[in-house]
């Protein structure tokens, strides 16, 4: 999406202010940097529709576009978005609309309702299927990471968010311990560390953490390719790489 040309210098500026705005009001990490590419690929979509002024936009081609994404292939998955993905540039172009009225760039509304979202069922992996994950990882820097990533969830049975909020800090190698501190229903809680999961972790924290973390203050323990903590959307995407590299066609979540 980023790699869309984008031609018109009105639409480039407001893309800037967009991102400013969003992190001005608090927004997470992540959302500040996904949401301006939703917005990105909209304005790229309204060029090719000869559209290059914010005051020509209307509720109209906001619902247009969100039909246009429901044929649009998923470049990375294959098939078609997720009701869950279109949802998000639906928050994106609601959040736009605010920004455009309230500094006069224009009046459009998003009228188009939010997608129905169904939670599809992950399938347990068989424990070949999940040595076939570890022998997908590299030896490079995100290998070293997405052995880590899998130790935690798969090899500690962390949930989603309890993974992605996990520190270095709560790394206890002398006592071989993973300390949960944002469990479920806020329940504090240890989790024991198997000597392999302790040794990936050193190797992760020597061999590949420093060179993918760009605040040396990022107290994260999974931190992305970007350098910030790693969300739980990132992580779910390189789990199924992993999947389709070792041949596994099973749906696969975090926690699976």
């Amino acid at each position: 999406m980023k790699n869309l040309p984008l031609n018109t210098y009105v639409f480039r500026e407001l893309e800037l202010d967009y991102r400013e705005w969003l992190a001005l009001l608090g927004y997470a990490e992540n959302t500040v940097y996904n949401l301006p590419l939703y917005v990105h690929e909209f304005f790229h979509w309204l060029e090719s529709r000869d559209v290059k002024k914010t005051e020509e936009i209307s509720a109209q081609h906001v619902d247009d576009f969100l039909f246009h994404l429901k044929k649009r292939p998923n470049a990375i998955h294959g098939g078609s978005l997720s009701h869950a993905h279109i949802n998000k540039y639906h928050q994106a172009l609601v959040l736009l609309s605010r920004l455009v009225r309230q500094t006069n760039r224009g009046s459009f509304t998003v009228e188009t309702e939010r997608l129905e979202q169904t939670r599809a069922i992950p399938e347990i992996l068989t424990t070949a299927e999940v040595k076939a994950l570890y022998d997908a990882c590299g030896d490079d820097v995100l290998g070293l990471r997405d052995k880590v990533m899998l130790d935690v969830f798969y090899g500690c049975g962390l949930r989603r968010n309890e993974g992605v909020h996990l520190d270095v800090s709560d790394i206890d190698f002398k006592g071989n311990l993973v300390y949960v501190r944002k469990g479920k229903n806020y329940k504090e809680r240890y989790v024991p560390a198997n000597e392999t999961i302790l040794q990936h972790l050193k190797d992760y924290l020597d061999h590949s953490r420093p060179f993918l973390q760009k605040k040396d203050n990022t107290p994260a323990l999974l931190v992305s390719d970007k350098g910030y903590r790693a969300q739980g959307q990132t992580l779910l995407i390189r789990l199924r790489k992993l999947a389709r590299i070792a041949g596994i066609g099973k749906r696969l979540g975090l926690h699976t």
